[in-house]
């Protein structure tokens, strides 16, 4: 191997060191791994690195990957997001081995639970919360056990089928580990495993009221499924001593939890409860609000899989806490479009244009639908005499070297003839009106015998053939990098111009057949998708992408 080409061989991740040392070590066979949200919102960008990063590795090493939905919160949940998450996930392109609930395993659980506390590791604890963390001490002192801890096995085990039976009302007993109280790790002083919730469970409806805590729930479900390599963000770090001490003391399959960093993105916020505010507050429309760095936010813009697959390949996954810049996402989603993305013309802000010596009525001419795909066929677009070019296509005045259309300059109409500008038309206060042009018939798009050799290329529209659609102009929803790290409440840096809509713009026929499955590029001026806003009496589109980046924060 020569060395440019090992300069372009991709170096492994930190995770797939360790699998490809497990594997050759005879350690595993195959690897299992696992995405496990838990249903309280929808999933973001964030998630969508954990779910490439979890479905990828399996891809890559053989085995398998888990949805596993850790309901363990009756209060927070709902099927609603079950839903969603199931619709995103395969909507990047992935497909669970199997699909489980921690809820699945809440008699399994509990039978752990009574294991511990036969073995003297566990205890049924009266005190409140707030006791219980005055107990624990702080990173400085360690905590100090109370009286309950010295109960015996015996009555442990009645007390805890007693809350299982809902004799207690929520909050008058927990079930604790017994590990270490004055462990330096404050999650090892004796965290709790069980407390009382009398709610109705999304799934197992009354069946209890006593739910398992995360530290229990999460390394046991693992266990269970055999989980090989069980991977979190960086703030399960402290969490993973309670994660092994459990699973040594119930002598159960030892599954491994290894620790990335969790990936954010600037000019947005990752925290739920934020994303929850922001809907909540009706600063965006909801959690699919193409603003929003929420999944379903990003597919409804017109993200695709692919880029977001692509963008969190090349991101790559890291052991410290970073923030990714979007225009590298915007980058992918541009490429990925770029191949896809069928080509119509739309006219933004309309200068009309009377082609003064075309005699014919109208006449169908042929356009590519996509020049980076020969297979995407061509489409036929009508031609007359008035048409419509973008006002900022024509100057006056213009500077040397201007391209565009000028008095006297020629330019050519996309797919169609080369005109000239011959008159300006003005109104009485001096406003441009409208442009009387002359086309040169020889010079027809694909069959031009002119000689004539001009820069610009405008794109136009049939004024009788146009159809009127709204669009919608998005934008970075923060005008700062990191919201979540400035002073003062997060809200204040969002951008008023994150949205920009223009009621009507004036577009080519073809756009009448447009699908929601489909992609856009109006030509020279974005990527554009369908909104589900659409309906008989009008189409919505989303600017998904812009051709390339032109957004500058204010104050740069």
């Amino acid at each position: 191997m020569s060395h440019e080409e090992k300069k372009e061989e991709k170096s492994l991740n930190f995770l797939e060191e360790i699998i490809e040392a497990d594997l050759a070590s005879g350690k595993y066979q195959s690897i299992m791994t696992r995405f496990p949200p838990e249903p309280n919102g929808y999933l973001h960008i964030g998630h969508a690195a954990s779910i490439c990063l979890n479905f990828g590795l399996t891809q890559k090493y053989g085995g398998g990957t888990n949805l596993r939905f850790d309901d363990t919160n009756p209060v927070t949940e709902e099927t609603e997001y079950v839903e969603s998450i199931k619709d995103d996930v395969r909507w990047l392109g992935f497909q669970w081995t199997n699909e489980f609930y921690a809820s699945d395993y809440f008699e399994q659980l509990y039978e752990y639970a009574v294991t511990l506390i036969k073995k003297g590791l566990a205890y049924v604890d009266d005190s409140s919360s707030e006791e219980i963390a005055e107990q624990k001490g702080t990173p400085t002192q360690p905590g100090r056990r109370n009286k309950y801890a010295e109960r015996s096995i015996e009555e442990n085990l009645q007390l805890f089928a007693d809350m299982r039976a809902g004799k207690y009302k929520d909050g008058e007993k927990v079930l604790r580990a017994k590990i270490d109280i004055t462990s330096p790790n404050m999650l090892m002083r004796d965290p709790i495993l069980y407390r009382i919730k009398h709610a109705h469970h999304h799934r197992t409806g009354d069946a209890w009221c006593i739910y398992p805590m995360y530290d229990f729930a999460h390394g046991q479900s693992d266990s269970i499924e055999k989980i090989t390599h069980s991977i979190c963000t960086l703030e399960f770090v402290p969490h993973r001593e309670v994660y092994d001490w459990l699973i040594e003391k119930l002598e159960i399959f030892p599954s491994k939890q290894y620790e990335f960093a969790r990936r954010n993105i600037t000019y947005t916020v990752m925290s739920k409860r934020k994303l929850l505010q922001l809907v909540n507050e009706k600063h965006v429309t909801g959690w699919d609000d193409p603003r929003m760095p929420t999944i379903s936010g990003m597919r409804r813009r017109g993200y695709t899989a692919q880029s977001i697959r692509d963008f969190s390949e090349r991101a790559g996954i890291a052991k410290r806490d970073n923030i990714v810049d979007i225009e590298l996402l915007e980058f992918f989603v541009r490429e990925d479009l770029n191949k896809k993305a069928l080509r119509r013309m739309v006219v933004f802000d309309p200068l009309k244009v009377i082609i003064t010596n075309y005699s014919a009525s109208e006449e169908l001419l042929k356009s590519e639908n996509n020049p980076e795909d020969p297979g995407a066929g061509d489409r036929e677009i009508p031609f007359s005499g008035e048409i419509y070019i973008e006002r900022e296509d024509f100057m006056e005045n213009p500077p040397k070297k201007y391209f565009r259309l000028a008095p006297g300059q020629m330019v050519r109409l996309k797919s169609a003839y080369i005109i000239k500008c011959d008159e300006v038309i003005k109104d009485k206060d001096g406003n441009i009106t409208e442009l009387h042009c002359s086309y040169i018939p020889e010079s027809k798009s694909g069959a031009d015998t002119s000689g004539i050799n001009v820069k610009g290329t405008l794109h136009w529209v049939s004024v009788k053939h146009a159809i009127t659609t709204e669009v919608r102009l998005y934008d970075r929803l923060f005008r700062v990098e990191d919201p979540s790290s400035e002073e003062g409440d997060f809200k204040d840096y969002m951008n008023p111009d994150s949205l920009h809509v223009i009621k009507a713009v004036y577009a080519e026929p073809a756009l009448k057949n447009a699908r929601f499955d489909e992609a856009y590029q109006f030509i020279r001026k974005g990527y554009f998708v369908l909104d589900k806003d659409s309906s008989t009496s009008g189409m919505v589109f989303n600017r998904t992408v812009g051709l390339k980046d032109s957004w500058k924060p204010k104050g740069k």
